[in-house]
């Protein structure tokens, strides 16, 4: 199948896609800061730069994009028509590298949390934010 822009368009519009700050990631944020939990952002010091870092209960949060990090049976984590190989690659290499963080964070003594982009949607959200609030509730009882 053919792209309906130029390569240059296409990239342009690509590059414009944020690492940061994303609208999955706000929601979080702001749920956890208005339940009173206090964290850091992006700590580049930490092996992936989680998107949030709560010292008191030795976590990290990752809030994936379900295309970027191929969640596995998400209707959003499809594979493009066009230049399929290269995204094939693209997708394996993100799923490598996210392994390969979770496994270093966690040998590091961190409690790994995965958020995903599809878990956020509107009918969704407040059961996995409450579950999410749980966790971190029950990681500062168990590390006491």
């Amino acid at each position: 199948m053919m792209d309906i822009v130029d390569a240059n368009t296409r990239s342009q519009m690509m590059s414009g896609i944020r690492a940061k700050d994303t609208k999955p990631e706000m929601i979080v944020r702001r749920f956890l800061h208005s339940n009173g939990f206090r964290y850091r952002l992006h700590d580049r010091k930490l092996p992936g730069t989680p998107d949030l870092v709560l010292p008191k209960y030795r976590a990290v949060i990752f809030v994936h994009g379900c295309f970027w990090h191929h969640h596995p049976d998400c209707d959003k984590a499809y594979i493009p028509a066009s230049d399929t190989e290269k995204w094939m690659h693209k997708f394996q290499t993100n799923r490598t590298r996210d392994e390969r963080n979770v496994t270093l964070l966690t040998q590091m003594g961190w409690h790994v949390i995965v958020v995903w982009e599809c878990e956020l949607s509107a009918r969704r959200a407040a059961s996995q934010l409450n579950g999410l609030k749980d966790s971190l509730h029950h990681l500062q009882v168990t590390d006491r």
